[in-house]
């Protein structure tokens, strides 16, 4: 007969890889139960997009059938261990930044927020670039107007996802022509006025540069994170590296670097060229100590995906797949990134940009 001592030793080798501790001292081990050589018991991850969490049940089943264990049975669970979340009803909340414009950053945004979806996450997605809110049309929602209740904005669904678009409000082709304080105003408002539900990540698809709405955004929402969209070659290296400093200016956690148009396969004989360059994305991220989280290709099906409102994340093959391994570097790193920060509250102000929305 197992005792619940030899049980939790033989767990105690199970090794989170993210956290560098065993799955018994991180507290994933919960409501366990012993019958003879009968084990059994809950899983608890911290976000159910954990990419490990094959790995450790597989290895955890390992663990105890060393020590003699006939039957296991785990099942898997996840809940966030934030006690104070940066907005109502959501764990984390990650800003997809870019220096500039033009290297794919509302794509990547996009994506990314579908393949969390696709592992098994609650996601919600703030197109806060209000010059160019290209998110409905990414996600095949254009022409579905924002609606409010009590108030509040409920975001509209689409692949999964909760979305709240100026896109939405503003007819398409209308030019967005706001002065500083009104661009604050409009963070401000979708932040304070969205009932977003219950979500395990709000993506927020950051406008280009560092103007009023990311400095907005980020004295806003206590951010997890961000992720600096770039391409390889070295003249958009130089504003990676000022969309950098100002996350650094503002104390907001870098998470690491998507590489977009990293590289084009050619259709017919399979090779591989760098059109606009490699590694150079690669060798600043090592500079700065932060991961690159994911390599995008050049891929015609991309811009389709984005046009027609069917992202690439939902493709088979290797482009779905570059977009998943995106997701679940990142669901690491938001994991680590929030077990390690600080309480930080959000300011309280008072909404007063009155934006016409459907009722």
């Amino acid at each position: 007969m197992l005792t619940e001592a030899q049980v939790l030793d033989a767990l105690r080798k199970v090794i989170d890889p993210d956290f560098k501790k065993d799955i018994v001292t991180l507290g994933f081990v919960q409501d366990l139960a012993i019958e003879g050589d009968r084990v059994a018991f809950t899983l608890k991850l911290t976000t159910p997009a954990c990419p490990l969490k094959d790995q450790l049940t597989r290895e955890a089943e390992e663990a105890l059938k060393a020590i003699g264990a006939r039957e296991v049975a785990i099942t898997q669970t996840a809940e966030s261990p934030i006690q104070q979340k940066p907005l109502p009803g959501v764990d984390h909340v990650i800003a997809v930044v870019a220096g500039k414009g033009g290297v794919g950053k509302s794509t990547t945004a996009v994506n990314l927020a579908v393949a969390l979806t696709q592992l098994g996450a609650k996601v919600g997605l703030f197109d806060a670039d209000a010059f160019g809110p290209n998110a409905p049309r990414m996600l095949g929602a254009l022409g579905r107007p924002l609606l409010t209740r009590g108030g509040k904005i409920i975001p509209i669904e689409a692949h999964g996802i909760k979305l709240v678009s100026l896109g939405l409000v503003v007819p398409d082709g209308q030019p967005i022509v706001w002065r500083g304080s009104l661009q604050h105003s409009f963070v401000r408002d979708f932040v304070t006025k969205t009932d977003w539900g219950e979500l395990d990540y709000v993506v927020v698809d950051m406008p280009p540069g560092t103007g009023d709405i990311p400095l907005s955004v980020m004295q806003l929402v206590p951010l997890t994170g961000a992720i600096v969209v770039g391409t390889p070659q070295e003249v958009a290296l130089e504003d990676v590296r000022r969309a950098v400093n100002m996350l650094e200016k503002l104390e907001v956690e870098l998470l690491g670097f998507v590489e977009n148009m990293s590289y084009f396969v050619c259709p017919s004989c399979g090779e591989k060229h760098d059109i606009f360059g490699s590694g150079g994305l690669a060798a600043y991220a090592e500079k700065v100590g932060k991961p690159l989280l994911g390599t995008i290709p050049i891929e015609p099906k991309i811009r389709k995906g984005g046009d027609v409102g069917f992202p690439a994340a939902l493709e088979d093959g290797p482009l779905g797949e570059a977009y998943h391994e995106l997701a679940e570097n990142v669901a690491r790193r938001v994991a680590v990134a929030a077990s390690q920060q600080k309480p930080r509250e959000t300011p309280h102000q008072k909404p007063f940009l009155n934006i016409p929305l459907k009722k």
